[in-house]
Order: C-alpha cells, then sequence, then structure tokens
C-alpha cells in the first residue's frame, strides 16, 4: 500500500484494498501504543488543524496522533485564520501548502476541503465535511473488525437520518468493503438518489447489499445498529420537527430485540443525545464498545497521517 502524497477527502477515492490496509495500519499502531512504542515517521514535520466546527474526538486525535508520531500540531481555529472570509480558500492553501507539511480541515463545505487538497501541494485529511466524515468510518471498522475478527459479510444498520455526512460515508465504506448496509429512516430523511445508485455499483463488486427502508422490521439480523445525533451542527433550528420525525427510529430495547440476535453490538459516533436517537440504558450497555469506538479515531488518524505524510 503507498499511499504517500494523498489527500484524504471520501472513501470514495480509495480502493478495498487501501482501506483495509489503513485499517490494518491502524490495528498495529493501536497495538505498539498499547506497549508504550510511539514512532517518528511525522519528525520534522508541522501539521495545520483547522477547524470551522468545534470537536472533541477530531482534535484530540489529530493532535495526539500527530505528537505520538514526532510532528506538531497548529491548531488554527475560525477565528485565527481569514479561511474563505478576508482571504480565499485558494490563497489561504497557498500559504499554508508552502508552511505546513500536512493539513487537517473540519467545517462545513465539501468544496473547501477539495480546495484545500488542490492548491497546498501537501496531504489534506477531511476531519468532517457537511457530506463526508471518512476518517470516522475507519473509526468504526476497526471496531467492528475487533469485535468480529472480520468485515465482509457483516449487517450494519445505519438508523436515523439517511442524508447526513455518517450515512453518506457508511455507505461508501460498507459497499466497498462488502459489508451488507442498511439505512433505516423516513422517507422524507432517505439518503440523495446518485450517491445511493454510486455505492450500489461498489456494493455489486464486494458482493453487499444497500437497503433503504422505512420499516423497523429491517434491522433483522444486523451485527451492528449505528445512530448519531437527530440535528447536526447548524440545524439546531430545525431540532423540534426533526425529534418528532425521527422518534419512531429510537435505539431502544425494543428495535435492539428486533435484530433477533444476541451479539449484536451498538455504535455511536458521539457526542450522543441520550433519550432522543438512543435510550440512555442501550447506551450504557453498550458504552464499553462505543468509547472503544472513540479510542479508535485516534488510531485510525494516525494510520492515515502515516501512510500519507510519514517516513
Amino acid at each position: 500500500m503507498n499511499l504517500k502524497g494523498r489527500s484524504f477527502l471520501t472513501l470514495k477515492d480509495f480502493t478495498p484494498e487501501e482501506i483495509l490496509g489503513l485499517i490494518d495500519l491502524a490495528a498495529d499502531l493501536k497495538a505498539k501504543k498499547k506497549k508504550g512504542i510511539t514512532g517518528s515517521s511525522l519528525k520534522g514535520k508541522n501539521i495545520a488543524l483547522i477547524f470551522e466546527k468545534p470537536s472533541t474526538r477530531t482534535r484530540s486525535a489529530f493532535t495526539i496522533a500527530c505528537v505520538d508520531e514526532g510532528g506538531h500540531p497548529e491548531y488554527l481555529g475560525r477565528d485565527d485564520i481569514q479561511l474563505g472570509h478576508k482571504e480565499s480558500v485558494e490563497d489561504t492553501a497557498r500559504v499554508l501548502g508552502r508552511m505546513f507539511d500536512g493539513i487537517e480541515f473540519r467545517g462545513f463545505k465539501q468544496e473547501n476541503v477539495e480546495k484545500l487538497a488542490k492548491y497546498s501541494g501537501v496531504p489534506v485529511w477531511n476531519g468532517l465535511t457537511d457530506t463526508y466524515h471518512p476518517t470516522q468510518i475507519l473509526a468504526d471498522f476497526l471496531t467492528l473488525q475487533e469485535q468480529f475478527g472480520t468485515l465482509k459479510g457483516l449487517k450494519l444498520v445505519f438508523v436515523g437520518d439517511g442524508r447526513n455526512n455518517m450515512a453518506n460515508s457508511l455507505m461508501i465504506g460498507c459497499s466497498k468493503l462488502g459489508i451488507h448496509f442498511t439505512i433505516l429512516a423516513p422517507k422524507e430523511l432517505w439518503p440523495d438518489e446518485t450517491l445511493k445508485q454510486e455505492c450500489e455499483g461498489y456494493a455489486a463488486e464486494a458482493g453487499s447489499t444497500i437497503v433503504v427502508t422505512d420499516d423497523t422490521d429491517a434491522v433483522s439480523g444486523a451485527d451492528a445498529i449505528y445512530t448519531d445525533v437527530w440535528c447536526s451542527m447548524g440545524e439546531e433550528a430545525l431540532a423540534a420537527e426533526r425529534i418528532a420525525l425521527l422518534r419512531p427510529y429510537q435505539v431502544n430495547d425494543e428495535l435492539m430485540a428486533k435484530t433477533g440476535k444476541d451479539t449484536t453490538i451498538f455504535l455511536h459516533c458521539l457526542p450522543a443525545v441520550k433519550g432522543n436517537e438512543v435510550t440512555e440504558e442501550v447506551f450504557e450497555r453498550y458504552a464499553d464498545v462505543v468509547f472503544d469506538e472513540a479510542e479508535n479515531r485516534m488510531h485510525t488518524i494516525k494510520a492515515v497521517m502515516v501512510a500519507t505524510l510519514g517516513d
């Protein structure tokens, strides 16, 4: 696997073999860190961390992963630089690319992270946009691999807003790796049809299926049930409407029982609004897995930086 110099903007850009390679590298880096072994592959590298949206896991993961490998992370919040305000994204990219060796971007528009990659001349990593959240998917897949020992052939059901960045990114990742993927959501919140068709093409190659439905019986046979907040950052004004629409799709004991399996796990990318998308009881029952998943953000992000920038 040679990803040197590549940006990490969406899993669409990576082959199944490359995605699995990053997961395996992350597992190796995690095992080493547990033994107190860190690396030096980013020694002498300066990493810009651009955050238009605040974050606990993404900021912590990039910072620690960078330091563990000998690099220097520099946090740039929305009030620290003029990205897209007093200065165009293109010009900011060209400046940062001359000073930094790699750039992380967490913000709103996917086109901004794509411009950073196009104009900076250095690897750019998508820490989240309104459209995609690819580093989260690597952490989810590492967690699934740890739980089940394999990925291909598993069934994962995403419950909630089927148009959000998590549903989009899980659909891409699952379809590439042969994981059977279901979006369970009200019809008003079904994913973009063009993206669904694109992912159906990946799934056909990988031997898996994609289902989009509003029928809660679709969780039958699920190995993992995944949910996310009902209102993403920037959608707070829609909270009451969204809660009313999604209340029947809360992950609770009744929904978990519908899987018909006692081995099903629950996943959440966090932060969670307990009492909305998931009950306190279900969340706490699977808390160990959910926080493994959160920790795995660091190991998988480290793998991405090491593979694309490390020596």
